[in-house]
């Protein structure tokens, strides 16, 4: 079964940290960008950051630039997803969701994606 399995989400003050991570299973995340996602309540849900099958390319939401990092792990099939200096508009549940292409790609993406996880919830809040 594949599956994306997303953890490390929880309850932080503004201006602390957490890391996502984005396991796979059932399947290796080689050829596939990853991509982190996070929807708000009420809002629609928002492309946060991505990272090329290579790892060479990466892309930001304006609004956490300077703040989050990704990076992959391919030996340990996942993604990370490193939030500093957080504020309370970063609440939201964050997905993680895959787009292979069968090959090493300096792309990423934030549409046409294959599989997704389930989502963790990170709440800023003093």
């Amino acid at each position: 079964q594949l599956q994306l399995v997303e953890s490390g989400g929880g309850l932080v003050q503004p201006g602390g940290s957490l890391r996502l991570s984005c396991a796979a299973s059932g399947f290796t995340l080689d050829y596939y960008a990853i991509g982190w996602f996070r929807q708000a309540p009420g809002k629609e849900r928002e492309g946060v950051s991505c990272i090329s099958s290579s790892g060479g390319s990466t892309n930001y939401l304006d609004s956490v630039k300077g703040r989050f990092t990704i990076s992959r792990d391919n030996a340990k099939n996942t993604v990370y997803l490193q939030m500093n200096s957080l504020k309370p508009e970063d609440t939201a549940v964050y997905y993680c969701a895959a787009r292979g292409s069968g090959y090493y790609s300096d792309y990423c993406y934030y549409h046409g994606m294959d599989h997704w996880g389930k989502g963790t919830l990170v709440t800023v809040s003093s």
